[in-house]
C-alpha cells in the first residue's frame, strides 16, 4: 500500500467513525425525546431502530405530539400488520410534511438512516417548524426567519450580556455548558447564581444546565454533557434540545399572562363587591335616616292652616 492509499483509507476510516459516533448521539437523543412524550401512554422505547418496528409507538407519538387521533393500531405480530400500522403513520404525515425516499418496510426493518430521518422530520415538524420570531423587537418590521434561525435568534437575545457566551450556531457554541445555563438564568435567575459557574468547566457547566433544566422546569434531560463537549457537537441533537428550553419557556409565559388575566378579574370583581357593600351602607344609612326624620315630623305639630 502506497503511503497515498494509507492515507485515503485513514481518513475514510475516519469519516467512518465520525459518522458512526454522530448516529449513535442522535439516537440516544431522539430516543430520549420520543419517550418524553411516550411517558404520557405509559409506554417506552428502549431501541429506536427495533422498537419502532410494530408501529404501535410511532403512531402512539404522532397522536400525542399532534392531538390527532389516528386510529387504532393492529396488533398482530405478522409482517404484514407491522406495515400496515407504519403505513398508518407515513400517510399520517404526508398530509404535514414532505416525505421522500421512505417506506413502511424501511421502518419494519430496522433501517438506522432512515429510521432517524423520520424522527428529525417528526421533530421539524411538530417543534421546531411552529417556532416563529420578529426580526424586529420594536414589531416594526413583519419579517419572519425560518424556523432554526428564529429559534437561533431567539438564544442571542436571551443569553446577550452573558458572559463567556456566544451563540451563533447549534454546535460549537454551547460546548462550554454557559449557554445551556444563560437561557435558564435569563428566565429564572431565582434559580441559581450565574456568576458562580467557571469557564472551561465545559462538563461541570453542562450538568449543572441539564439537572436544573430537569428539576426546576421539568424539561427532559435530552443529552449527555460528553456528547457536547467535543469539537463538534451534533447539531441536530442541539436544536432539539434548545427547541425544548424554547417551548417551555413560552408555556410559563402564557400561564404567567393568564395568571394576569384571572388576578385581573378577580380584582374587578372584588372591587365590584366593594363598591356594592359601600353601595348598601349607603342605601342602609339612607333608610335610618328617613326613619329617623319621619319620627321626628310625626311629633311635631302643624297648624291646620298656614
Amino acid at each position: 500500500m502506497t503511503q497515498r492509499e494509507g492515507i485515503y483509507k485513514f481518513e475514510n476510516e475516519r469519516i467512518k467513525t465520525l459518522q458512526e459516533e454522530r448516529l449513535h448521539i442522535q439516537k440516544k437523543t431522539f430516543t430520549k425525546w420520543m419517550n418524553s412524550f411516550l411517558v404520557k401512554a405509559k409506554m417506552e422505547v428502549e431501541d429506536l431502530f427495533t422498537d419502532l418496528a410494530d408501529g404501535i409507538k410511532l403512531l402512539k407519538l404522532l397522536e400525542i405530539i399532534s392531538g390527532e387521533k389516528l386510529g387504532k393500531p393492529n396488533n398482530g405480530r405478522m409482517r404484514v400488520h407491522k406495515i400496515e400500522n407504519v403505513n398508518k403513520s407515513l400517510a399520517f404525515l404526508h398530509t404535514k410534511v414532505r416525505l421522500e425516499s421512505i417506506g413502511a418496510e424501511d421502518i419494519v426493518d430496522h433501517n438506522p438512516r432512515l429510521i432517524l430521518g423520520l424522527i428529525w422530520t417528526i421533530i421539524l415538524r411538530f417543534q421546531i417548524q411552529e417556532i416563529e420570531i420578529d426580526v424586529d423587537e420594536e414589531n416594526e418590521s413583519s419579517e419572519k426567519k425560518s424556523a432554526k434561525d428564529a429559534l437561533l435568534l431567539w438564544c442571542q437575545r436571551k443569553t446577550q450580556g452573558y458572559q463567556n457566551v456566544h451563540i451563533t450556531d447549534f454546535s460549537g457554541s454551547w460546548r462550554s455548558g454557559l449557554g445551556f445555563n444563560a437561557l435558564i438564568h435569563s428566565h429564572r435567575p431565582d434559580l441559581f447564581d450565574y456568576g458562580g459557574l467557571m469557564p472551561g468547566r465545559n462538563i461541570e457547566n453542562l450538568n449543572h444546565a441539564f439537572e436544573v433544566a430537569d428539576r426546576e422546569l421539568g424539561i427532559p434531560k435530552l443529552l449527555d454533557a460528553e456528547d457536547i463537549d467535543t469539537a463538534r457537537p451534533d447539531e441536530k441533537s442541539i436544536l432539539t434540545y434548545v427547541a425544548s428550553y424554547y417551548h417551555t419557556f413560552a408555556r410559563m409565559k402564557n400561564e404567567q399572562k393568564g395568571g394576569k388575566r384571572i388576578a385581573n378579574i378577580v380584582n374587578k370583581l372584588m372591587d365590584a363587591d366593594k363598591k356594592k357593600m359601600q353601595f348598601e351602607n349607603l342605601i342602609t344609612d339612607l333608610l335610618s335616616w328617613i326613619r329617623t326624620k319621619t319620627v321626628e315630623l310625626e311629633k311635631r305639630n302643624f297648624p291646620n292652616s298656614v
